[in-house]
């Protein structure tokens, strides 16, 4: 017992524990009150749970306002282990699939609490899915529309907007909510899942709007739905930076977003700024080929 007294007082000492003024600068302040979420790993829930709580009510010390246990990983349906050789090196995934494309499969692929399995035909396979497909082709789609058809600028004249323009924007609005709900109780992976629908969403209006036959038939309506679109990734882009910042920050980046008008409070006090110059867009997902042998050993 006295191991596991010295060992988690340590969460409150690093924070200057005993001194506990009431300044609202100091670390402990800030960090230790009764909003704090303490995160630990299931196998050691019972002391976080049940003896950690009774060390800071004999103290007179707030508790933790949630206490939540994270799973496991295992590697192709096994153990990892060193004598099996089969731990996963975070730095190599990084060097061989990308930040962006590591940090996406680790928070989206696994129910988060629970234990999940990796293996590196399955991340591939989400990657391209999700973001090269969905959303790195939704975005090269979009631009690409509007720097050939709109004289590299944000469409200007945008008509009203109709029903179907009404109905996405207003389920982009209720995004954040949706994502803050998720992440109020670290359900990480539906975080992303609520970003993956509304991408979703997006490609289905692209695709029955048909901005590339507009463009014949009625360029007026066209720039209003691209217009839309783009409005629809700055959106997407700005809740996304959470999970995959450097992506979401290119998307940005080439949707002329300012960097000062990136954080989610300007979901609704800025918008996407008519007639700005629009540079030929690049690719911010590049499909990852999947090896043959991972393939043969799927068979």
């Amino acid at each position: 017992m006295y191991v596991w007294l010295d060992a988690l007082t340590n969460y409150i000492s690093a924070l200057g524990y005993p001194e506990t003024n009431e300044d609202a600068s100091s670390a402990f302040s800030k960090y230790w009150s009764a909003s704090t979420v303490h995160m630990v790993g299931k196998d050691i829930l019972r002391f976080h749970a049940v003896y950690w709580p009774a060390f800071l009510m004999a103290a007179g010390l707030p508790l933790p306002k949630r206490l939540f246990a994270h799973g496991w990983w295992t590697k192709d349906g096994e153990k990892i282990s060193k004598s099996l050789g089969n731990v996963i090196d975070p730095v190599e995934l990084v060097a061989k699939y990308g930040v962006d494309q590591t940090r996406f499969f680790l928070m989206s692929e696994v129910n988060f609490g629970g234990d999940g399995d990796f293996s590196d035909l399955a991340m591939i396979r989400k990657v391209n899915s999700n973001l090269a497909n969905e959303l790195g082709n939704l975005c090269q789609r979009t631009l690409s529309l509007v720097f050939k058809n709109c004289d590299a600028a944000v469409p200007t004249d945008i008509q009203p907007y109709n029903d179907q323009d009404h109905k996405l924007l207003a389920s982009l609005q209720g995004l954040r909510d949706r994502c803050g709900d998720a992440i109020s109780t670290q359900a990480i992976h539906k975080y992303s899942a609520c970003m993956v629908t509304s991408v979703n969403e997006v490609n289905k209006y692209i695709d029955d709007t048909e901005p590339w036959i507009l463009k014949k038939t009625d360029p007026e309506r066209m720039k209003t739905v691209l217009y839309v679109l783009m409005e629809s990734l700055r959106r997407i882009a700005i809740l996304y930076q959470p999970l995959i910042p450097q992506g979401a920050n290119a998307i940005l980046d080439q949707l002329t977003v300012p960097e000062e008008e990136r954080s989610f409070e300007h979901l609704e006090t800025c918008s996407i700024q008519y007639g700005a110059a629009v540079a030929k867009p690049v690719g911010v997902f590049p499909r990852i080929e999947i090896p043959e042998e991972l393939l043969a050993n799927e068979k």
